[in-house]
């Protein structure tokens, strides 16, 4: 399983697929380092030669911020935002969309599951609260 810039790349897969797998690198990214690099988006990144992979590695360090570097900046751009006190950072800290998006339905992957406010579904329920 071949190692580029600390983290294991699937080895059965294409490399301009594998290479997806590094946080910070997509689709093209992939193919733009690859064409530098040489190497055809079609090898399998088990078949990958040691020079070819030092190559990649190379490539990413030098024009790439990726993994705990790029992880790191965006996590600060939120904390300025927060400490700002700007829209965007509010609705950080409230951890609801900062898009833009509409909340009254939908966002619940954001907002987290329903809780239900005052009013019971359930008439076992009610009865049970009731003898409580």
């Amino acid at each position: 399983m071949p190692r580029i810039v600390g983290v294991d790349i699937p080895k059965e897969k294409r490399i301009e697929v594998a290479l997806t797998y590094i946080y910070g690198i997509g689709p093209a990214h992939s193919r733009e380092i690859l064409k530098e690099a040489g190497i055809s988006p079609d090898k399998r990144a088990k078949d990958l030669e040691e020079k070819e992979v030092t190559a990649i590695t190379h490539i990413i360090q030098e024009s790439y911020q990726v993994e705990g570097d790029l992880r790191r900046l965006l996590l600060s751009n939120v904390k300025r935002l927060m400490s700002i006190g700007s829209y965007r950072g509010t609705r950080h800290k409230k951890n609801l969309p900062v898009r833009g998006q509409r909340t009254k339905t939908n966002s619940r992957t954001r907002k987290g599951p329903k809780r239900t406010i005052g009013a019971f579904k359930d008439k076992a329920v009610r009865k049970a609260v009731k003898t409580g």
